[in-house]
């Protein structure tokens, strides 16, 4: 596996997936170790000279204007860390987990931060060891940043809180133990600059935006296996068409199905006597639909990898020379401001969330025209073999429908619903992590409902047998039937949805998602 390097700067949605999912290795940018040295040596300066800055020797929070004395900056920054460890529900997964802990360590190697290298190299070496922290769920609002993940987080760096190590939930200074790592006691500022900013969010959110990208893609795949059992036409994805209207998603999606469909016997077998004009718009418009739903998650992806690069906490150190002062002392700024505050990653959570759900819709819409009888092009009804004495598939539709209302509920923006904190000084805050974590459930659902519509689509396809449709859509259709037997008489329908949609989950049909 090719090692992931950090330098602090902007880092694409397939490494946070190989770090946090193939646990490929990480290692640190020589270059960042000397930025993160200097950053840190103008900290030191600072408290040397007695000045006062927030959060290097002051409270946090409504608390800033309360001055810390020197001897108690150690404690200051343990009690920082305790204090906000509050999170509370399931932990997260330990693929969202190692995410967070390769984010921040990445935002600490842009060198802003402050922190000595001994806290970025330590960062590193949990991911490389394999010591996720058990990080609770829930109970950040997205300013100032994610507090109560990142300290969770946080608690396992000086050797308290939990974490896993190989399979086993263990405190995690004996986690750090079993990994051959010594927990560190922090210094002045670490505390802060490993709590403020948007690592929990930006890790859910990523994870999710990166099954959002494969689940569009599949539904093409799905789509187009619908299509050719209810005996559609492709006409409506002739690129003529797109040109006129050339949104990149839709262009690529409408080639993409025509690729898939290309070489099919069915379309062949009724090209000539197809009275219809033209198809249902679940079926027609899959080019305008998932193109649009492509583009949305274009859009979030370039908002995740800008933040995964971008300095988030505060104060930000401005290290700018080395050379003007004696003994080689640093020159630079220490500034307070607010980057820590998730709301471009808030918005475009939920502009993810309303594509997906409405992908997700639509998708339903084609798994109920395979099993309507009243227009489902001859098909049996719910593509039973004995409709009537067997209901075959009509309970996977019902099943679709009712993720799809959780979905519409879950859209709901949670952007809009500030609540202040701390007393009012934190006045506005994002509910980003609300939004990630709604983005994961509504694509959990879409992995479960485009899975529906593969296991249908395929038995669709069987009862137009001996013809045969494209060779991509066979070989899909064989992938389906690896994971789930035909159905021939009535079974318990559960296991069938959840294998098929752990197996797209898994990148079973990646090889069709152009």
């Amino acid at each position: 596996m090719q090692t992931v390097i950090l330098n602090g700067q902007a880092l694409a949605l397939a490494e946070i997936e190989a770090v946090s999912i193939a646990a490929c290795p990480v290692a640190i940018d020589p270059a960042a170790l000397v930025r993160v040295s200097k950053s840190r040596k103008l900290i030191e300066q600072i408290l040397a000279a007695g000045q006062i800055v927030y959060g290097v020797n002051t409270g946090f929070g409504k608390l800033s204007d309360v001055r810390i004395p020197h001897e108690k900056l150690a404690e200051l920054q343990i009690n920082l860390v305790r204090s906000h460890a509050g999170g509370v529900g399931q932990p997260l997964s330990e693929a969202e987990s190692r995410a967070m802990v390769l984010l921040r360590a990445n935002v600490l190697a842009r060198g802003c931060s402050g922190v000595r290298p001994e806290l970025l190299q330590l960062l590193v070496d949990l991911l490389n060891a394999g010591v996720h922290p058990v990080i609770p769920e829930k109970g950040s609002v997205g300013a100032s940043g994610d507090l109560a993940p990142l300290a969770h987080l946080a608690l396992v760096v000086i050797g308290e809180g939990e974490s896993y190590y190989r399979g086993q939930r263990v405190q995690g200074g004996e986690a750090l133990r079993r990994a051959g790592l010594e927990p560190l006691q922090l210094a002045a500022k670490e505390g802060l600059a490993l709590l403020n900013g948007t690592q929990a969010m930006t890790a859910v959110g990523a994870l999710a935006v990166a099954r959002g990208r494969r689940v569009v893609r599949l539904c093409d795949l799905a789509g187009a296996m619908s299509l050719e059992a209810l005996m559609g036409t492709p006409a409506a994805f002739d690129p003529k068409i797109h040109e006129v209207r050339p949104h990149a998603g839709q262009v690529a999606s409408a080639s993409h199905l025509m690729a898939l469909l290309e070489g099919s016997e069915i379309r062949e077998s009724h090209r000539q006597r197809d009275s219809r004009v033209q198809d249902a718009y679940c079926l027609r418009c899959m080019p305008q639909v998932h193109g649009a739903v492509r583009g949305v998650l274009e859009h979030v992806t370039g908002v995740l990898e800008i933040e995964a690069g971008s300095a988030t906490d505060n104060p930000l150190v401005f290290p700018t020379s080395d050379s003007g002062g004696q003994n080689g002392s640093v020159e630079g700024d220490v500034i307070s401001g607010g980057n820590f505050h998730g709301a471009p990653l808030a918005y475009a959570f939920d502009y993810a969330a309303l594509a997906i759900t409405d992908l997700a819709g639509i998708t339903e819409r084609r798994i109920d025209r395979l099993l309507n009888p009243d227009i489902n092009e001859g098909l049996p009804a719910f593509l039973s073999n004995d409709p009537g004495l067997s209901s075959g598939f009509m309970i996977a539709q019902i099943v679709a429908a009712a993720l799809i209302n959780e979905c519409q509920v879950l859209s709901h923006p949670s952007s809009t619903g500030n609540i202040p904190t701390d007393g009012g000084k934190e006045d506005h805050v994002s509910m980003g992590m609300t939004g990630a974590l709604k983005l994961r459930q509504i694509v959990e659902h879409a992995e479960r409902i485009v899975a529906i519509e593969l296991m249908c689509a395929a038995q669709a396809l069987e009862f137009r047998r001996p013809l045969q449709s494209s060779p991509d859509i066979e070989a899909a259709h064989a992938a389906v039937r690896e994971i789930v037997p035909r159905l021939e008489k009535d079974r318990v329908l559960a296991p069938d949805i959840e294998a098929l949609a752990k197996a797209v989950r898994a990148g079973k049909f990646d090889a069709w998602c152009g």
